[in-house]
C-alpha cells in the first residue's frame, strides 16, 4: 500500500472514533430531564399555595386591625415566603440539573473535537512524508496506472480532509453554543441565589418582627390597641415638631445642583409597583401608593401639617427594599419606642446626582453607615416602625445639600426651640432638613 493509501485509512480510522459516550460523564439526559420535571411539578404546585396564601392576606387585609388579625397576616406572610423560597430552589436545582445537561454536551463536543483534530493532524503528517518523495523516483518504482492511482488517491486524500475541516469547524461552532447556553445558565443561577438569600432575610425580618410585636403587647389585644394609639398621637406630634423646626431651617435650593424632573432618574424601592394609589380591586399582595407627597388627602389621611413629605408604598411585612440609585449609605438608625417613634427603622442614602433617599418603617437594616450600594441592591425589608400603623414603606427624596442626619435635641437647641418632644429629649439621630429641601419622588421615579 503507498503511503497516500496509509494516509486515507488512517483519516478515515480517526474520524470514525466518536468521543466518550454521554452516558460515561454521570447521569444520563434522561435521568436529568426526569428530575427536571420533578422540580417542575413541585414548582407548579407551590405556585398553586403561593396564590392561596395571597387569598388570604387579601381577605385578612379586610378585617378589621386587631393582635391577632396583624399576627395572622404575618404568619401567612411567613409561609408564603417560606413557599417562595422553596420556588427558588427547585427553579436553582433545576438549574444546576440543565448546567450538567449542557457540561456533558461540552464535554462530548470537545472530546469529538479532539479526536478529529488528532486524526487530521496525522493525516497531514502522513501526506507530509508521502511528498517528500520526489515525483520522479514515483514514476521509475511504479508503472503509469499505480501513479495515476496514488494521485487519484491523493485527491480523496485532499477532499477527506476538506471534509474534515469543514466538520471540526460545525463541532467547534456547536462548541460555541453550548458554552454560551452554559454561561448564561450559570448567570441565571447566581441571580436566583442572590434572589434565595434575600427572600431568606426576608423571612428572617417577618420572624423578628412577629416576635417584636409580641413582646411588645405581650399577646395582649388591649396592649397592641394602645400602641396603636399611642403611635397615632407621636406620629401627628412628630410632624408638628418637625414643622416647626424644619420652618427654621435656611437652605436655598440650587436647581442646577439637582437632575430636572424625568421619569426613570430613581428606580422604584420595591419590586412589581403598581403606579396608582390601593384601592378595593388591588389585593394585598400587590404593592401600590397609599399616600402621594405634598398637601394631599390620599386613602382618607390628611396630615396634621398638611403636607407629607415623601410617598408611601403599602407592603408587607419582609418585602425587599431596594436602593433607587447607586451611592453611599449616609446612615441608618431606629427611633422606635420611647414615644419617639418617627421614621422607625431607617436609611439614608446619597446618589452622585445631587439626590438623596430616605427609606423608613423598615422591619430590617441590611446595610451600614459608609457602605457602597448599586442600583437595585437589597439594603432593608419593610415593615412597620415607628409611627407606622401598618407595614408600608416610606420614601422621601431630598436635594442632598440641604440634608444632614442630625442630633434632633441639638437641632432644637441651635434654633432656639424647646426640645420638648420626645424625639428630642431622647437626643434622637435622624434626617433633618429645610421644607425646600424636600423633593416629589413622584418627579424622579
Amino acid at each position: 500500500m503507498t503511503h497516500s493509501r496509509i494516509a486515507i485509512a488512517l483519516a478515515l480510522l480517526l474520524v470514525g472514533v466518536s468521543a466518550a459516550p454521554p452516558e460515561a460523564l454521570g447521569q444520563s439526559a434522561a435521568e436529568i430531564r426526569q428530575q427536571i420535571e420533578a422540580h417542575s411539578s413541585q414548582i407548579e404546585a407551590l405556585n398553586k399555595e403561593i396564590a392561596a396564601f395571597e387569598k388570604q392576606l387579601n381577605t385578612l387585609g379586610s378585617q378589621k386591625q386587631t393582635l391577632q388579625n396583624t399576627l395572622a397576616q404575618i404568619d401567612v406572610s411567613r409561609k408564603k415566603i417560606a413557599a417562595s423560597i422553596s420556588v427558588t430552589k427547585n427553579r436553582i436545582g433545576t438549574l444546576e440539573l440543565e448546567i450538567q445537561n449542557l457540561s456533558r454536551g461540552i464535554a462530548s463536543a470537545e472530546g469529538a473535537i479532539s479526536v478529529n483534530e488528532a486524526g487530521l493532524a496525522e493525516s497531514l503528517r502522513r501526506l507530509n512524508e508521502s511528498e517528500t518523495r520526489s515525483f520522479v523516483l514515483d514514476v521509475l518504482s511504479s508503472t503509469l496506472s499505480t501513479l495515476w492511482d496514488d494521485m487519484e488517491e491523493g485527491r480523496q486524500i485532499q477532499e477527506a480532509m476538506r471534509e474534515d475541516i469543514t466538520e471540526l469547524s460545525v463541532q467547534k461552532n456547536t462548541l460555541t453554543e453550548t458554552k454560551t447556553e452554559t454561561e448564561d445558565k450559570q448567570a441565571q443561577l447566581v441571580v436566583q441565589q442572590k434572589k434565595l438569600v434575600s427572600e431568606q432575610g426576608s423571612l428572617d425580618a417577618a420572624k423578628r418582627a412577629q416576635n417584636e410585636l409580641l413582646a411588645q403587647t405581650k399577646s395582649q389585644e388591649s396592649n397592641y390597641q394602645a400602641l396603636l394609639k399611642e403611635k397615632q398621637a407621636a406620629k401627628a406630634a412628630f410632624e408638628r415638631a418637625m414643622e416647626e423646626l424644619e420652618s427654621k431651617l435656611q437652605f436655598t435650593l440650587d436647581p442646577s445642583r439637582v437632575p430636572p424632573a424625568g421619569r426613570g432618574i430613581l428606580r422604584w424601592p420595591l419590586d412589581n409597583i403598581v403606579n396608582a394609589l390601593c384601592n378595593a380591586q388591588m389585593g394585598r399582595n400587590q404593592n401600590c401608593l397609599t399616600q402621594y407627597f405634598g398637601k394631599t388627602s390620599d386613602s382618607g389621611r390628611l396630615y396634621a401639617s398638611g403636607t407629607h413629605n415623601g410617598v408611601d408604598f403599602r407592603a408587607s411585612i419582609g418585602t425587599p427594599v431596594k436602593a433607587a440609585l447607586s451611592g453611599t449609605v449616609l446612615g441608618t438608625g431606629n427611633t422606635d419606642g420611647g414615644g419617639c417613634y418617627s421614621y422607625g427603622k431607617w436609611i439614608l442614602i446619597k446618589h452622585g446626582n445631587g439626590l438623596s433617599t430616605l427609606y423608613a418603617h423598615l422591619s430590617q437594616i441590611n446595610v451600614v453607615s459608609g457602605d457602597a450600594v448599586s442600583t437595585g441592591d437589597v439594603i432593608g425589608f419593610s415593615g412597620f416602625t415607628g409611627y407606622a400603623t401598618g407595614p408600608h414603606l416610606h420614601f422621601t427624596v431630598f436635594a442632598s445639600e440641604g440634608v444632614q442626619i442630625r442630633d434632633i435635641g441639638a437641632v432644637y437647641r441651635e434654633n432656639g426651640l424647646p426640645a420638648t418632644t420626645p424625639c428630642a429629649k431622647q437626643g434622637v439621630v435622624m434626617p433633618t432638613a429645610a421644607q425646600n429641601a424636600y423633593l416629589d419622588p413622584m418627579d424622579y421615579l
